[in-house]
């Protein structure tokens, strides 16, 4: 039996623990493909919080409605994958739905190219402040990111690619991810776009 078999039925093995209420279960398919889901929902929506939003609403969606995976109908990973692009568009949408409410009850002689302008600022000043903090990453962290939030690749994938164990993929990602929040949150914060939160 190939090793992707073998992914496969273990795969189906948490989730069916999750539909019995098991939350070690839970807990192992979480850590199996919470970062390439987090990055699929950020290439989709393009903003960190965003995308840890979509990622947090499909896996409580996951923990309380397991039983309605069929196995007869794909993998799980593509299930859950088809559930975070599904709420990563759906909220593309609403952003979107609600960016023309705005616009439309702004006033009807005001130049709506002044906000494209500022959101244009906003938008390269982020991108800026994203390079910014990816450069204080180390290497080995940047590596990580890179692959599995911009390959989308699984933390057990990442391990291979990169040749080191599993669990130096975890330490190192989720480190990655914690300096990467807090630079932007800094980041943000000095340039007065942050709402205290």
């Amino acid at each position: 039996m190939q090793v992707s078999d073998l992914q496969d039925r273990r795969d189906k093995d948490l989730v069916a623990g999750t539909a019995d209420g098991d939350r070690s279960a839970f807990t192992e398919l979480y850590r199996r493909y919470s970062a390439s889901a987090y990055g699929l929902a950020l290439r989709v929506l393009g903003e960190p919080a965003m995308a840890e939003e979509v990622l947090q609403e499909v896996f409580l969606s996951v923990w309380r409605k397991a039983a309605a995976y069929d196995p007869a109908r794909g993998s799980v990973r593509s299930w859950l994958f088809a559930q975070i692009h599904h709420r990563a568009v759906d909220a593309v949408r609403r952003e979107e739905a609600e960016r023309r409410r705005s616009h439309i009850n702004t006033e009807p002689d005001f130049d709506g190219g002044f906000d494209d302008v500022i959101e244009e600022g906003w938008l390269s000043a982020r991108r800026e402040q994203v390079r910014g903090a990816l450069a204080e990453l180390s290497a080995e962290q940047r590596r990580m990111i890179d692959l599995a939030y911009f390959e989308g690749l699984t933390q057990t994938q990442v391990a291979k690619e990169a040749g080191v164990p599993l669990g130096t993929v975890k330490s190192r990602t989720l480190a990655a991810m914690r300096r990467l929040r807090e630079a932007l949150h800094a980041a943000a914060s000095e340039d007065g776009w942050t709402t205290g939160s």
